[in-house]
């Protein structure tokens, strides 16, 4: 009896033995036939990338999800050397790279990024290109494209007399740029403008922006991160200053999106003219504001100021008019709404003195609006004895503290002035007015014949905010 227990246990034993010998082999050997890798994506793509410098760069993963390794023969850019896109094989440069050994449920990742050359092309064009994965006698590609667009490149630029930008192509900051004193840039319609994280635009001159109603007419600046997410991200790029020395500048249909302090100017005007006019303007998705006026002077018609930090700034005094303008804030996934869309003083402090100066500002048929993160939009502090007026004149404000040393006329609080879309989720929004808006056709007409549309305006029964209802 025990003899047959050895023997039974002996036989178990081999049995094991041999099993595990055959799963090991199974797992050291290759294996063979048509079998299928796994990609994390089968394509990968670019968005615009400016010739003459890089792109970001995205990964791929090739995944063997069989029980055995696997020898991948050749994995390589069908383009070779002469491709503009450029391959990294875990680690190892490419644009090739042969025998590799892919274990069982192991991963190879694929690395990929684009370098245009530039030439003389002014439109956009587009690259493609592939990668090509050879096993068992298969093949598998990964499909590679991108957008690529020439450009003027300025580093470290100072404007000096006079200079006309033209929409040719587009141009790409680096470093900087400064308007010198008494020269001017003017920029046609039409010009994009995009600037690195490292590059302000310093006016100590002046700057003429000519845009003009239809959208591709436009001027635009921006970051020159064009990829996602980055091209939704806030504070991109550092903004434009316009300076003591300034003057006579003018920004007219220009958009300008996810800058940090996106417009600011800088003491009074030395004429008689403000120091900056704004017309049809949009200024969106800054950081830290939209627009910032420091013991300074501007006029702005008819432009929309939205989702930033905060969205119109004044410190330190100064003389501003705002009319037929919209500014709002909702908290969406990238900005929160935590500051008023609105903020005034004439104080402001350098180093640790408190400083105070004379501030004359009105709003004109304007809408200040925003989520109920903020119940107070309009943050408004007087402090001396300098002159201080603060005019609301026919506008909507949300606001369940007003202030009582603020002069208005015909102020709508607290009405929801119904804007046509507002999406946080997907950060979509259409500042237009709904058919059943508060805001139509109670304005003080200020002679206004259009809106930021370039769409004419009723005399006599003009819409509050930048938009007038069609």
């Amino acid at each position: 009896m025990l003899l047959l227990l050895f023997n039974m246990y002996k036989c178990l034993f081999l049995w094991i033995c041999v099993g595990s010998f055959l799963i090991s082999c199974k797992k050291d050997s290759y294996i063979g036939g048509n079998v299928f890798l796994i990609f994390s994506s089968d394509s990968v793509s670019f968005d615009t990338v400016f010739a003459a410098t890089g792109s970001v760069t995205k990964q791929v993963k090739i995944i063997n999800n069989n029980d055995q390794k696997l020898l991948i023969s050749d994995i390589s850019l069908v383009g070779g050397k002469n491709s503009a896109f450029i391959l990294n094989i875990n680690g190892s440069p490419g644009p090739s790279s042969s025998n590799l050994t892919l274990d069982a449920d192991d991963s190879i990742y694929l690395f990929i990024s684009v370098y245009i050359n530039p030439d003389n092309k002014p439109q956009a064009f587009i690259l493609q290109d592939s990668i090509r994965i050879l096993y068992n006698g298969m093949e598998q590609y990964i499909r590679l494209s991108a957008w690529g667009q020439n450009a003027h490149f300025l580093s470290n630029a100072v404007i000096q007399g006079n200079v006309n930008w033209i929409n040719d192509l587009p141009y790409v900051i680096s470093g900087g740029l400064q308007v010198d004193s008494n020269s001017m840039l003017t920029i046609q319609a039409g010009c994009r403008i995009f600037f690195h994280a490292n590059a302000p635009m310093l006016v100590d001159g002046t700057l003429l922006v000519l845009g003009e109603a239809a959208d591709s007419q436009r001027v635009y600046f921006n970051d020159d991160r064009l990829d996602e997410p980055y091209a939704s991200f806030p504070g991109s790029w550092p903004g434009i200053y316009f300076r003591q020395s300034s003057t006579n500048n003018v920004l007219q249909y220009a958009i300008l999106r996810n800058g940090d302090q996106t417009i600011v100017a800088e003491g009074p005007s030395i004429n008689s003219s403000p120091k900056l006019q704004l017309n049809q303007c949009i200024i969106d998705n800054s950081l830290e504001t939209g627009i910032l006026g420091i013991q300074s002077s501007f006029d702005a018609v008819n432009c929309l100021i939205s989702n930033c930090g905060n969205n119109i700034a004044i410190a330190l005094g100064g003389t501003y008019h705002f009319t037929q303008c919209t500014a709002a804030s909702y908290s969406n996934p990238v900005l929160q709404h935590q500051q008023p869309v609105l903020s005034v003083s004439n104080a402001g402090t350098v180093g640790s003195q408190l400083l105070i100066s004379a501030l004359q500002i009105s709003f004109t048929n304007c809408i200040f609006w925003g989520d109920s993160a903020v119940i107070d939009e309009a943050q408004i502090s007087d402090q001396g004895n300098t002159v201080f007026q603060v005019l609301f004149d026919h506008d909507i404000l949300q606001q369940q503290h007003y202030p009582a040393h603020v002069d208005s006329i015909a102020l709508l609080l607290n009405m929801d002035p119904e804007f046509v879309k507002i999406d946080n989720q997907d950060r979509l929004y259409d500042f237009h007015l709904q058919a059943g808006s508060p805001a139509l056709g109670i304005g003080n007409d200020q002679g206004i014949g259009v809106d930021l549309d370039g769409n004419a305006r009723i005399p006599g029964k003009q819409d509050l905010g930048c938009y007038e209802r069609q």
